[in-house]
């Protein structure tokens, strides 16, 4: 894979995300982040003179369409590496494709933690870089009731069984855990909407994804509950919230690395790049924002290593940062997961996000959530790292 070796051969990315099913919407923004990035990287004279061409399929939201296309990509179309994946069982079915073949997996999202492979960049947040400064935050006071709804797979399930542990450190009560199939109907999700109302939690968690997304919290609204619950979300982002009626969301939390609403100079020129390539009327979310990062950070690694070998990437991207649009981030070589910016949000009326408290200077990833307790979260950070916005 030695980009000196044959310098007329362009340099091929295979972009794994889905185009239809129901988690396309999402997915749709990682896709056009991906190529963003690699548009910008040709537009500057390519990876080590090397144009980068990007090749895609539609996976459809399906496990096993993503592991068929990922073996496509790097056997018959001789990929240099993979960028993608949104859920984790998309993920978890790429990972022995590339660990098979020695190939590089630049994973574009956020997950549950608890995994590793020499094989895979993890692009997004892990437990510590978002769950712990939510938990922080809703449990300033103690006795807090909990209801814990999500999609039946493995990361909110996982994310779940973290906050599980958090809410009893942190003398909180939880009422319910429940979760819905990804493509779940109007009925299903009613009835886990009224059994809420029956029991009047303090705090309701989503981690509901896809489609359903939308219509679990349009059916809330309908039955009074955002105006007296508070909803917390690792999941819920611009992106959802653009596909729900006006105004469905005011109010509601998400904890994430990224939002559009990030003051940075990155942030600002990447808005700007993605509305006026795909449409002004576009909105950026975490894991669009992610995707485009380690883009720009992978490529980067293989234009200074002269290689796309994943050994020599590794090598690389341990000693290189990128100023992504939530700030600077780097690969901590330990656990090949990446120093990230926590924030949490509170979306508005116009279903942008308010940042409302965030981190001062990147925090390494803990995958393995080794430090677990909400005391955890302040006692491995400086005093000042974590920075609340005025008017909490």
């Amino acid at each position: 894979m030695s980009l000196l070796a044959d310098r007329t051969r362009p340099l091929l990315v295979g972009a794994l995300y889905s185009q239809s099913g129901p988690t396309a919407y999402l997915e749709r923004t990682q896709l056009n982040a991906t190529r963003l990035a690699i548009e910008e990287i040709n537009a500057a004279g390519g990876v080590a003179g090397r144009e980068v061409i990007l090749s895609t399929s539609d996976a459809a939201s399906d496990p096993l369409r993503f592991s068929a296309i990922a073996e496509k990509m790097l056997d018959d179309e001789g990929a240099d590496l993979l960028i993608g994946c949104y859920m984790t069982n998309a993920r978890q079915a790429v990972v022995p494709v590339v660990e098979r073949r020695g190939a590089l997996l630049s994973y574009a999202a956020c997950y549950e933690g608890f995994e590793y492979s020499a094989n895979v960049i993890y692009g997004g947040a892990v437990p510590n870089q978002h769950i712990l400064m939510l938990a922080r935050y809703l449990m300033k006071e103690p006795d807090k009731r909990f209801y814990l709804v999500g999609t039946r797979y493995t990361f909110p399930i996982e994310s779940n069984r973290v906050l599980l542990t958090l809410i009893a450190e942190g003398r909180g009560y939880t009422l319910a855990e429940r979760y819905i199939p990804l493509v779940a109907s109007r009925r299903e999700i009613d009835q886990i909407v009224q059994d809420i109302k029956q029991k009047k939690p303090d705090v309701v968690f989503c981690t509901v994804v896809g489609e359903a997304a939308a219509i679990f919290y349009e059916l809330c609204a309908e039955a009074g509950l955002t105006d007296h619950i508070t909803f917390a979300s690792l999941t819920i982002t611009e992106a959802e919230v653009a596909s729900m009626p006006p105004q469905i969301a005011d109010g509601h939390l998400t904890a994430a690395t990224y939002f559009q609403s990030v003051d940075t100079p990155e942030n600002r020129r990447f808005v700007r790049a993605y509305q006026a390539r795909f449409g002004l009327h576009e909105r950026l979310n975490a894991m669009a924002e992610t995707a485009y990062a380690v883009t720009h950070l992978t490529l980067s690694a293989i234009e200074r290593a002269g290689s796309a070998a994943t050994e020599a990437i590794r090598s690389e991207l341990a000693h290189a940062s990128y100023k992504a649009p939530q700030g600077e981030v780097r690969l901590d070589p330990e656990n090949s997961h990446l120093y990230l910016w926590p924030r949490i949000g509170r979306v508005g009326s116009d279903g942008q996000f308010r940042i409302i408290a965030e981190a001062s200077s990147s925090v390494k990833p803990d995958p393995y959530l080794v430090n677990h307790t909400l005391e955890d979260w302040t006692n491995t950070l400086p005093p000042n790292n974590l920075l609340l916005a005025s008017g909490l």
